[in-house]
């Protein structure tokens, strides 16, 4: 089985930057994308960012490009979500995701594994 640990997340005001981490723990072997989405109360869970096993193929929502960056170190199992310019909208819980298909999908319904979740909050 695949364990998934989000951390890095807190409170920051508007403009300011986080790093989220994800380290991926158990049988790992089946991991190749890692992701991350996000939900707030009352809406549907909603694609980030992910990013390809070698690092090579990066996808993101419009709402974060150029202000997210996805990156992941496979030597320590681990895929990183550096924030910058954070805006109150991002405001979530985010969620860390792994699927063992090939490409950087943006649907929920292709990741396999999943984190707990670690909290965002941005203030005005």
């Amino acid at each position: 089985q695949v364990q998934l640990m989000e951390s890095g997340g807190g409170l920051v005001q508007a403009g300011g930057s986080l790093r989220l981490s994800c380290a991926a723990s158990g049988s790992i072997f089946p991991i190749n994308v890692m992701g991350w989405f996000r939900q707030t109360p009352g809406k549907e869970r909603e694609f980030v960012a992910a990013i390809s096993r070698s690092g090579g193929t990066t996808n993101y929502a419009d709402s974060v490009k150029g202000r997210f960056t996805i990156s992941r170190d496979n030597a320590r199992n681990t895929v990183y979500l550096q924030m910058n310019s954070l805006k109150p909208e991002d405001t979530a819980v985010y969620y860390c995701a792994a699927r063992s298909g090939g490409s950087a999908s943006p649907l929920r319904q292709d990741y396999n594994y999943w984190g707990r979740g670690t909290q965002v909050t941005v203030s005005s």
